[in-house]
């Protein structure tokens, strides 16, 4: 990426990140641009996917060089605070795409009030998803 370009990039950190990687091309449609593995020959320090034009980054957890001993995956905190979110073109096919591949539905397609269809779903490795395609009211 140019120095001169400026984004946020979410990185998750995860259990198998070569597992992941798989599940979210199968369950998002992603499109793999790079992985670095680790020295240990079953990790991966560092890969890049890209969703929808957005670059997000996917690592192995690795204990031995956090204080504490514990990588901070969503299993070992316990669940994440944090929900990715993706506009994509329909959302009920997108959960049904995300559940088929082994994501858990957590809320369901609804048309919400504010205007879009919306869903919300945790992939395998614990990490929040939501969908959302907005609404086409018809004319009155």
């Amino acid at each position: 990426m140019p120095a001169s370009i400026e984004a946020v990039i979410p990185h998750l950190v995860v259990d198998d990140a070569t597992a992941a990687l798989d599940y979210y091309k199968q369950a998002l449609g992603a499109e793999e641009v790079m992985r670095v593995p680790a020295d240990d020959g079953k990790r991966l320090l560092h890969a890049e996917i890209k969703l929808g034009g957005a670059s997000v980054y996917v690592r192995d957890a690795f204990d031995e060089h956090c204080s504490g001993g514990k990588d901070g995956t969503p299993k070992t905190l316990g669940g994440t605070p944090v929900t990715l979110h993706l506009r994509v073109v329909n959302c009920d096919t997108a959960v049904a795409r995300a559940e088929k591949a082994g994501a858990t539905v957590v809320m369901p397609p609804e048309d919400a009030f504010w205007g879009d269809r919306f869903a919300l779903v945790t992939d395998p490795y614990g990490h929040a998803w939501s969908f959302a395609h907005t609404l086409v009211k018809e004319p009155a």
